[in-house]
């Protein structure tokens, strides 16, 4: 202890020397050094590794991480000698026993990364997602036994990724030795390409098949791969389940919703029990933000809490990102966080918020991302199953949701001609009569554009 007393003394008084040397050796400019560096501090130091505290959010910690973190060592060692680790931590992780601060760094598992912060007790529970967090934290406390595989399905930025890491968080927690892998479709796809150039399929199938906890996120890009990519997931799922190892998927959609897939992989998808997130109503948006001004130690007035939930509605991400907006501004200006300050900071963003204002642009975005196309593609003269049938869903809901004009909807898509929104339109109408996915296709869009 008193070594580690010791070694923390010296860098501390010789911090501003070691900035200094860092901003020389590097040639770092004065608004990046005042921006980056200067607001670093040392926290603590222990097993050869010092705590260094950056009182911003964690993507700030990501990009001084990258750019910064080998220089900083590097100046440490030539100020003082010590050549040290060092770990970015936030404010609220100053307060937390060293144990927990190393996790403050994302936790690097089979070339995979789990977020820290991603745990069940920061996961806000409201009506929209208490289902989908109970079977997850049912699946993390007796993993392989219940409800497996595990599918879960919601918007972009609800929180499909938060219940995966927490899962892995719980399990790893709780039994250190359990072989938890988190990945993602494109991972593992680009792990099997890999494979397959190297001649190396042993050390892939290795690698997958021997976990105990595979969690694979984003799982609705598996339609963009190959045969190969899916007979991969269908036999790795099979081998797995055999073994009563836990298997979590989470998607953008369900699973009848992603085209292009194996039937066989979408009737495995559902054969343990599939969850939706749904947007948070604004209780829970209130507490989510709640939350995050918990964790990152912030002190905001309840009429500015109360202003942001009611503008931000569609996802916890901008919701979030919104708040970070508003302390970010208020710090750069030295101001005061109120109502004043978060309506002045949001005024130029709070369209893309409003509920209300759906246009056959915004449209356009959103069935392009539900289906995993481009928007040129969607605009295009292509014609191909894949791209038609979503052309025609958008068009059915620009007619639907807002009062643009047939022309005016047809220079959106690409189409010259105002007749084919109508042929469009006409066809979902007279399809949707019989087919039942097809109007769940239709209800989820509408949630997403329009989110409670």
């Amino acid at each position: 202890m008193a070594d580690n007393a010791k070694l923390f003394n010296d860098i501390n008084s010789g911090w501003t020397a070691i900035l200094q040397a860092l901003k020389q050796d590097q040639d770092v400019p004065a608004v990046s050094y005042k921006t980056w560096l200067t607001p670093l501090r040392p926290d603590s130091f222990s097993d050869n590794t010092l705590y260094v505290i950056y009182p911003g959010d964690r993507r700030g910690i990501d990009y001084i991480d990258k750019k910064y973190k080998f220089y900083l060592q590097r100046a440490i060692e030539y100020i003082t000698g010590i050549n040290c680790n060092i770990i970015l931590i936030t404010e609220s992780d100053s307060r937390l026993p060293h144990t927990q601060k190393t996790m403050s760094s994302f936790i690097t598992m089979n070339g995979n990364r789990l977020n820290p912060v991603y745990t069940f007790d920061n996961f806000v529970v409201g009506n929209s997602n208490k289902f989908a967090q109970a079977v997850s934290l049912a699946v993390a406390e007796s993993p392989g036994e219940l409800y497996n595989p595990l599918y879960i399905h919601g918007g972009v930025g609800l929180g499909k990724t938060h219940l995966m890491h927490a899962i892995a968080l719980f399990i790893l927690q709780n039994n250190p030795d359990a072989r938890v892998l988190y990945t993602t479709c494109e991972a593992f796809n680009n792990d099997l390409l890999e494979a397959i150039r190297n001649k190396n399929n042993y050390t892939f199938r290795d690698k997958y098949r021997n976990a105990d906890i595979l969690l694979i996120d984003d799982i609705q890009f598996l339609s963009r791969g190959g045969e190969y990519i899916q007979e991969e997931i269908f036999n790795t799922f099979n081998h797995l389940y055999e073994l009563k190892k836990q298997i979590v998927f989470a998607s953008d959609r369900p699973p009848k919703e992603i085209d292009n897939i194996d039937t066989r992989i979408i009737s495995r998808f559902l054969q343990g029990i599939t969850v939706e997130i749904l947007p948070p109503d604004l209780e829970t948006r209130v507490a989510i933000l709640r939350k995050k001004e918990e964790i990152e130690n912030y002190n905001i007035d309840a009429e500015v809490i109360n202003y942001i939930a009611s503008k931000v509605k569609s996802n916890i991400r901008e919701l979030e990102g919104a708040l970070k907006k508003v302390i970010a501004f208020s710090k750069l200006n030295n101001k005061e966080v109120n109502l004043e300050l978060a309506q002045e900071t949001l005024k130029d963003h709070l369209s893309m918020y409003n509920e209300q204002e759906i246009t056959s642009l915004r449209i356009r975005e959103v069935v392009a991302e539900h289906f995993g196309i481009k928007v040129s593609d969607l605009a295009s003269e292509k014609r191909s199953k894949d791209i038609a049938f979503p052309r025609h869903v958008a068009m059915y809901l620009c007619c639907e949701l807002t009062t643009d004009s047939l022309t005016s909807i047809a220079r959106v898509l690409g189409k010259k001609d105002h007749s084919t929104v109508i042929h469009g339109r006409n066809k979902i109408i007279e399809d949707m009569k019989t087919d039942e996915e097809l109007k769940n296709k239709i209800e989820i869009l509408k949630k997403k554009l329009s989110p409670s």
